[in-house]
């Protein structure tokens, strides 16, 4: 099947995920055979974004972790220059849920600031092991985080447990205006906990 959802006729090439938004899931017609398929070319080619694409794909449809994660390494190991910020670099069950309730967000105004997500690390104190920090910045989400990690302006949580910068979530809500952030950033945050989430921020 395309995008538009007609049927793809036997031996037609497939669209490129490259450059795509994660959230719209270019490959969600495809069969699993074909996003494997697709997945063992991106290795061959080292292309990384492509290849990120068809890990994404199966990740939101529940692929068994042990398989997102083994993924994860050929992909990391074969096109890591070309792995795009927006794929984690670790397994996270709840992901698919982090994407549909983040897509629900809508900014009405363009302006200068992010929302983002940080995952945290509770291994050792809880027994869902992630957890998630919301936040809004005029900064590069990657920025802030690095600027949490230093102590600047940090948030505890993250100082001590950030993990990563979960970008994909939240691209379409990048460069909006401060009133829609300050917005968003508090009715995502409550959105993720009622979706049974642990979360930090979002104030």
């Amino acid at each position: 099947m395309t995008r538009g959802g007609k049927s793809r006729r036997a031996g037609e090439r497939a669209p490129s995920a490259a450059g795509w938004n994660p959230g719209e899931r270019p490959l969600r017609r495809d069969s699993r055979t074909q996003v494997l398929a697709r997945f063992d070319a991106s290795l061959a080619s080292g292309d990384g974004e492509a290849g990120a694409h068809c890990v994404h794909e199966l990740w939101m449809r529940g692929e068994i972790g042990l398989n997102v994660e083994a993924m994860l390494a050929h992909l990391w190991r074969e096109a890591s220059a070309s792995v795009p910020d927006w794929l984690p670099m670790r397994f996270v069950d709840w992901l698919p849920k982090a994407y549909d309730v983040a897509a629900r967000q809508r900014a009405g105004r363009r302006g200068r600031y992010n929302v983002y997500l940080v995952l945290l690390d509770y291994a050792d104190s809880r027994s869902e092991p992630y957890g998630l920090y919301v936040g809004m910045t005029h900064y590069a989400p990657a920025q802030r985080f690095d600027q949490h990690k230093a102590g600047i302006r940090a948030a505890g949580s993250v100082l001590r447990r950030g993990l990563e910068v979960l970008a994909g979530p939240t691209l379409h809500l990048q460069r909006i205006a401060r009133g829609d952030a300050l917005r968003i950033e508090e009715a995502l945050a409550e959105a993720l906990r009622d979706q049974g989430l642990f979360v930090r921020g979002g104030h």
